[in-house]
């Protein structure tokens, strides 16, 4: 189950003019909260806003690392990690020549249809656990 946006504001910053990108932040957010719930050494999900952008955050255990949703200059609308951990590296390496990225900060999104659960969530549930888990292995 997919939760309310966690204030007016969160829900604001999910309110951008182009309609794809709108339902690609939304397939994105729901995807994290899909992660997170399959994933419970990560603990409770916190949506905030960090630089403007919704933001989710594993407070409780502090295991992961931030991951943000955003409209970047050369897509639609991306998902974002901290631009010094591993994470879109090893990503990359997992999955390579399947996503665009912006340097090691963010996979790049023009249409919803390019949200993969299964490749993303990968993604995904690496950053909630980031701090606990040695790189995942790579799924069949």
């Amino acid at each position: 189950m997919i939760p309310p946006f966690a204030s007016p504001d969160i829900e604001a910053a999910f309110d951008v003019p182009d309609v794809q990108a709108r339902a690609g932040l939304l397939a994105l957010r729901r995807l994290i909260f899909d992660t997170a719930a399959q994933t419970p050494e990560a603990g409770r999900i916190e949506e905030a806003l960090r630089w403007g952008q919704p933001s989710y955050l594993t407070p409780e255990t502090g295991t992961g690392s931030v991951i943000r949703l955003g409209i970047p200059k050369g897509a639609r609308f991306a998902l974002f990690m901290h631009c010094q951990s591993r994470l879109i590296p090893e990503f990359a390496a997992a999955f390579p020549a399947w996503d665009r990225f912006e340097g090691t900060r963010a996979v790049l999104f023009n249409n919803p249809r390019e949200v993969e659960p299964v490749r993303h969530g990968w993604l995904i549930k690496r950053a909630l656990t980031y701090r606990i888990r040695p790189p995942l292995e790579i799924p069949a």
